[in-house]
């Protein structure tokens, strides 16, 4: 007899822990596979240190196929789901496309980037809910205070080293106590002109910073701001966003190169594409995380909403505390609905929270009584060495020579501006050129964002050294040679190998609307380019019809086999069919300790 089939589609902190509980209970006796963009588990709490350099990246991700033994991993989106048919088709890292069925279907996507109708802000934000978003703004930071130290211009300067944070919940208010220390010991090391120093603006329309905790704990978190130089406004947010800066709502204009986007999260859209009944985007289950009338169905996490009983007549908030539990209790009635052990009804009490606000400092409240400065920071950091499923060993030992040796703070340039747009369904992964992927439509909107000529990487001389060992000389209009003008990031363009190099070819001179060069007059550096998001698509930008000389394409004529190259490369824009399995929920931790980001409709 065939044993059963359960798909749990996300590995975020309900999803994982479905898996885990599920491998534990089941391993014989039913097949659990798991739908998953990414091989790894993100541990969202510490992703701010990874931002500021206190943790390497792989520090906050654990293994999948290394932590969860009788479980097949299977790497791809889910884009689609036969609710009749009982399978789910999902889309590779690779572009190849595959179909998994099952006779229990639990949906842990999460949830993606919260956006709000602000002019700009999709073009010129990045967001910060993936570990591709925090790699980009560590890189980022450093090379604005380099590009600042080195300004001969005071005004761009001070625009360089202006960092706007824009949400003042558990996220953004660890994003910009982070970044503020970690500017400073970049200062330290490449002084600013005049004694200007790093400045970070904090800005939410709540009356105070942390405004789900309590007003004691809001005002530690406030104050150690404040102390580190932290521009906290509250009651202000962004009216619209530019090239050279933003506008607040109280009408002052701030230039400034970054602006990050922490006003939280909403539930993944796949959940909404089942056309089954919702509560503000998320699916409605009863308190068995089952959905009702569909009873091979089960939902947790972000993606659920789940009747609190702790609170009748609401739901439970979207937290990763939230999120770990409903996922244990989903695996126990998941394996009780196929015969093996009895359901149980979601039921979680909040005792407490933490908040990491750098250095020694934090602020705390386990079982309702509140902590802060180094006591704090001693019961943050253990609490959080706890609720990883691993790698606390390699953690601890990051936190140790961070106290005694200075960061690192060099650009790795492995994520570009482009490739983490803030309007994306899958913040886990960067977007790269050339890869085949079907994007949604909000995605095609978002454009490259703020990608500036400092995002370009010139391989022209390693093309060279190449083209020299090989005893040819290099073709001027290939990638990785001397640029061609159409081309991103190029000179010229004749379109001839060992010719003139073209203008839009990758590897010289950036083209102003391509992704890596200069900006396009739309975009973050740059102002508004037709063919950027908004307008129709270019025929030779990413996300328009694809350049024949390309990857994918028909042949080139002027290349070896093929008709002439009519534009650049970059994956087709395309409709992504609904939403992707997410790897994380909300922006808290689990555990008896509460972190809460939990998108509000004041939150901005």
């Amino acid at each position: 007899m065939a044993r059963p089939r359960i798909l749990i589609v996300g590995a975020g902190f309900a999803g994982y822990q479905t898996a885990r509980t599920l491998s534990r209970s089941m391993r014989h006796e039913a097949e659990v596979t798991l739908l998953n963009p990414t091989d790894y588990f993100l541990y969202l709490p510490l992703l701010p240190q990874v931002a500021a350099g206190i943790l390497e990246p792989r520090r906050v991700t654990v293994s999948l196929s290394g932590t969860l033994p009788h479980v097949r991993l299977v790497l791809g989106e889910a884009d689609a789901i036969d609710l009749d048919g009982r399978t789910v088709h999902y889309t590779g890292p690779e572009g190849d496309g595959g179909t998994l069925a099952y006779d229990r279907l639990v949906l842990a996507a999460g949830s993606v980037n919260k956006l709000l109708p602000i002019p700009g802000v999709a073009e010129h934000a990045h967001g910060f809910r993936g570990l591709p978003e925090a790699l980009y703004l560590r890189d980022h930071v450093t090379r604005q205070v380099e590009l600042a130290a080195t300004a001969d211009d005071p005004e761009t300067c001070a625009a360089r080293c202006t960092f706007v944070v824009v949400g003042a919940g558990y996220t953004g208010t660890e994003v910009a106590a982070q970044g503020q220390l970690f500017t400073d010991a970049q200062v330290r090391k490449h002084p600013l002109r005049r004694g200007m120093r790093p400045r970070w603006l904090l800005l939410d329309i709540a009356k105070r910073v942390l405004p789900e905790l309590d007003e004691h704990l809001s005002r530690t978190a406030d104050a150690v701001l404040r102390e580190r130089g932290v521009d906290v406004r509250m009651g202000t947010s962004v009216k619209e966003a530019t090239r050279d800066g933003v506008l607040l709502t109280d009408g002052e204009f701030v230039p400034t190169r970054s602006l990050v986007w922490c006003v939280g999260v909403r539930p993944d859209p796949l959940a909404e594409s089942l056309g089954l009944p919702m509560e503000r985007g998320r699916l409605l289950v009863d308190p068995h995380l089952r959905v009702p009338g569909r009873p091979e169905l089960f939902a947790a996490g972000d993606a659920a909403a789940v009747p609190d009983l702790e609170k009748p007549g609401q739901y439970t908030p979207m937290t990763a505390q939230h999120a770990w539990r409903q996922g244990k209790v989903a695996g126990r009635n998941v394996a009780a609905s196929l015969g093996h052990g009895e359901q149980r009804a979601y039921s979680h009490r909040d005792l407490g929270f933490v908040v990491d606000l750098g250095g020694v400092k934090a602020a705390a409240n386990p079982l309702g009584v509140p902590l802060s400065g180094p006591v704090a920071g001693a019961v943050t950091r253990g609490y959080h060495l706890a609720a990883m499923p691993g790698n606390r060993v390699r953690v601890a030992a990051d936190w140790l020579l961070d106290a005694v040796l200075p960061r690192q703070a060099v650009q790795l340039g492995l994520v570009r501006s482009w490739s983490v747009p803030l309007d994306t369904a899958s913040p886990e992964l960067a977007r790269v050129a050339g890869r085949p992927e079907d994007r949604s439509q909000s995605e095609a909107r978002s454009g490259p964002g703020a990608a500036t000529a400092e995002d370009t990487t010139d391989t022209t001389e390693k093309a060279e050294v190449v083209a020299e060992q090989r005893g040819v000389e290099p073709a001027k209009n290939q990638p990785g040679v001397e640029p061609a003008k159409n081309q991103p990031g190029g000179e010229a363009a004749k379109n001839q190998p060992g010719g003139e190099a073209a203008k839009n070819q990758p590897g010289g001179e950036p083209a102003k609307n391509q992704p890596g060069g200069e900006p396009a007059k739309n975009q973050p550096g740059g102002e508004a380019a037709k063919n950027q998001p908004g307008g129709e698509p270019a025929k030779n930008q990413p996300g328009g019809e694809a350049a024949k000389n390309q990857p994918g394409g028909e042949a080139a004529k002027n290349q070896p086999g093929g008709e002439p190259a009519k534009n650049q490369p970059g994956p087709p824009a395309g409709g992504e069919s609904g939403g992707k399995a997410r790897d994380g929920e909300g922006a808290q931790a689990p555990g008896p300790v509460r972190r809460s980001d939990t998108p509000t409709e004041g939150d901005a």
